[in-house]
């Protein structure tokens, strides 16, 4: 999946054989000066991705957020978050963690194949709350201080940071100004409040990006409401800023920095074109390509074509549903015949993008969404949905998309793999998808481990990892 370069050549010079510089002549002389910025994206900027949006206009791209224990400790998930190459630079890959030692063991593996090294602090997510990193480090000042001068005395990159604002003025600044102390040499500051997300993500806040400005010296990077190049422009202009950040605009329209609405089979094709040599999972395939197509995919009669999208699983069946849309739209595209959407027809686009065209996903109102919630709800208890097989017999919904799922696959839309059983003959359980060296389950594998003293990165299991720490801590005791 992975594709390395062949030789040093095809790189810069490694971050540990130059000079490491300041923060301005870092962004000027190393980054280029770049307005233009793609966000840091989990499962959904990586290599291939990045180089879509430097062909279009992009000045720098970030790497997904990579949790740093992980980069450390399996070589797998290190080698897929470097998959790199030339044409790539510069590049700055950004960690998650709450370690200071385990984001510098991170970052000097990481150093040689990037320009800097960022730190997520603007995470809002759940799955942040429960691995305490991102947004929800923001409170602990003196642990960040710590992260933060750790990397910039050790690293041979510069440290950046993307931060969230807090509801205070005042704190954001003070939050800002620490982290430059502790040595940051670029902010990206996104506009919106840890709370600030889903339904209730609202606009993020220029005037607070402006005030950080202000007050640092460091340059900056502002992030949110960037929904075309017009608003990049105008928020340089409002904020005071070095560029501007995209993250869910960049996935709605790849070329929003071009500063055009492209035909979105344009874009989906040239970007399968790209994984030919780059590849990425299936999972951020599918996600880029749903989002790419997400008005086209809304429309009631793209319900069957929707399915295909979520159940393809290469990149010629990925190719077939985008090559669909496209012969089906073309037509309308080229203005050879009127399009009427057939969800309304008395809805015309005079006004607005045809929905086969890139362009922004706008949320609706929170309080929209909120009496949304309510009607589902009360539908929900008036109008219990009832579900039939074939014969006319009621069945639970459950069952009734497992006789779907049965369906498809008996119509070779799906193809049934016999998954693979444990190694151990003795044993009758599936083997564990990513036990790649024992080829076994959990259970036989954590004895196999246990007995002979291994690791197995694919199941989690660190038994010599952790026996050579506890030697190493007890020949320390001894020796004092």
């Amino acid at each position: 999946m992975t594709k390395l370069p062949e030789t040093e050549e095809e790189f810069p010079i490694p971050a540990s054989k130059r000079p490491k510089l300041s923060s301005w002549d870092f962004y000027h002389k190393t980054l280029g000066s770049p307005k233009f910025v793609v966000a840091p994206m989990v499962d959904a900027s990586e290599c291939a991705w990045r180089l879509l949006g430097l062909r279009h206009s992009a000045d720098l791209c970030y790497s997904p957020m990579w949790h740093s224990t992980c980069f450390v400790k399996d070589e797998k998930y290190r080698a897929n978050a470097l998959q790199s190459c030339k044409e790539d630079r510069p590049l700055i890959i950004q960690f998650c963690g709450n370690d200071p030692q385990t984001l510098l063991a991170a970052g000097l593996l990481a150093q040689d194949h990037c320009d800097a090294i960022d730190i997520n602090l603007g995470c809002p997510q759940s799955i942040a709350s429960r691995g305490h990193y991102g947004a929800f480090l923001q409170d602990e000042w003196e642990l960040l201080d710590k992260i933060v001068s750790t990397l910039h005395r050790e690293l041979s990159v510069p440290v950046t940071c993307k931060i969230r604002v807090f509801e205070s003025l005042e704190k954001t600044i003070k939050y800002a100004q620490m982290l430059e102390k502790a040595g940051a040499q670029l902010l990206t500051v996104h506009g919106r409040t840890r709370e600030q997300k889903g339904a209730n993500t609202g606009l993020a806040n220029w005037e607070y990006i402006k005030a950080v400005r202000d007050n640092v010296k460091v340059p900056m990077f502002a992030n949110g409401n960037i929904q075309c190049l017009e608003d990049a422009y105008r928020c340089i202009e409002a904020t005071g800023v070095q560029g501007v950040m995209s993250a869910e605009g960049h996935l709605y329209n790849p070329a929003i920095f071009d500063g055009v609405n492209p035909v979105s089979w344009d874009m989906a094709l040239e970007y399968l074109d790209i994984l030919e040599e780059y590849p990425a999972p299936n999972g951020y395939i599918r996600g880029h390509l749903f989002k790419i197509f997400h008005h086209l995919l809304q429309i009631k009669e793209n319900l069957e074509i929707r399915m295909e999208l979520a159940e393809a699983n290469d990149l010629k069946e990925f190719r077939s549903v985008v090559v669909k849309l496209k012969e089906k739209y073309q037509k309308f595209h080229d203005g050879i015949e009127i399009w009427k959407n057939p969800d309304s027809l008395e809805e015309t686009y005079d006004l607005k993008l045809p929905p086969w065209i890139c362009q922004p996903y706008v949320r609706p109102p929170y309080s929209e969404h909120l009496q949304k919630l309510a009607e589902a709800q009360k539908r929900s208890e008036t109008e219990k949905r009832e579900y039939f097989d074939e014969d006319g017999n009621q069945i639970s919904r459950k069952k009734l998309k497992k006789l779907e799922k049965k369906q498809r696959r008996k119509a070779g839309k799906i193809p049934q793999e016999k998954p693979p059983t444990c190694s151990n003959e003795t044993c009758n359980n599936l083997m564990g998808t990513k036990c790649e060296v024992n080829k076994l389950c959990r259970a036989c594998c954590k004895e196999k481990c246990g007995n002979e003293g291994l690791d197995c990165p694919g199941h989690k299991i660190f038994i010599a990892t952790n026996r050579e720490t506890k030697r190493a801590k007890l020949d320390l005791e001894n020796t004092e």
